[in-house]
């Protein structure tokens, strides 16, 4: 009898990404990548048409973010096992994704080992973390969420620059940095306030006066 093999859909906007993972995961054994997306509505449609095991599913997603993402397939593909991959680490991200049903959470700077062990573990029905987002998630004596996210400070000059009606140009401009570099800040400060436009994260930071700070 052959040994089974587990299918998984890598869903990632970076096709440097996709091309990394794909390139780890053919040297794991038990485990082919059936199919990739660059977003969540060619990942819907993929879902539908290929039998997946385990998702490989990043945050930042050019039309709604990996959160959604992973809730909406858990409502509807319940038997789908869900690892967020990000270059993320914060606690807000983590517990938010595991809220919404993922199985797991892995930084996408981890190598073979830790993406095997991460598979292995959620396809036996538990729960993977690596051991620095344990620290993290243990660092404090509550796991209840903060009402408003920890922002950097550079997300913090974005942010204003944003709400000032700059262009991803023309904050480049200013803070010395490229284009691509704010968009992934923007894209970052959206999941980050759980909002799916610019004008409702204008809205949020306004109503906790984040841009009088």
């Amino acid at each position: 009898m052959a040994a089974q093999i587990y299918n998984i859909l890598i869903v990632d906007d970076h096709p440097v990404v996709t091309a990394g993972m794909q390139f780890l995961l053919s040297e794991i054994k038990g485990f082919a990548v059936a199919a990739t997306a660059g977003n969540a509505f060619d990942a819907m449609q993929l879902l539908k048409l290929h039998r997946i095991d385990v998702v490989l599913l990043d945050i930042n997603l050019p039309d709604i973010n990996g959160l959604d993402l992973c809730k909406k397939i858990k409502k509807e593909l319940p038997d789908i096992k869900v690892i967020g991959i990000s270059t993320y680490s914060d606690r807000s991200y983590i517990l938010r994704m595991m809220d919404n049903g993922a199985r797991g959470y892995l930084l996408k700077s981890a190598g073979k080992e830790e993406i095997e062990e991460a598979l292995r573990t959620v396809m036996n029905g538990k729960i993977y973390l690596s051991i620095p987002m344990e620290k993290l998630l243990h660092s404090s004596s509550s796991l209840k969420e903060n009402p408003l996210p920890t922002l950097t400070k550079r997300e913090k000059q974005i942010l204003k620059l944003i709400a000032d009606g700059n262009t991803n140009q023309q904050i480049a401009a200013q803070l010395f940095i490229s284009p691509l570099t704010v968009d992934s800040h923007r894209k970052s400060l959206l999941t980050k306030f759980e909002v799916n436009n610019t004008a409702a994260l204008i809205k949020f930071a306004a109503e906790y006066h984040l841009l009088d700070e």
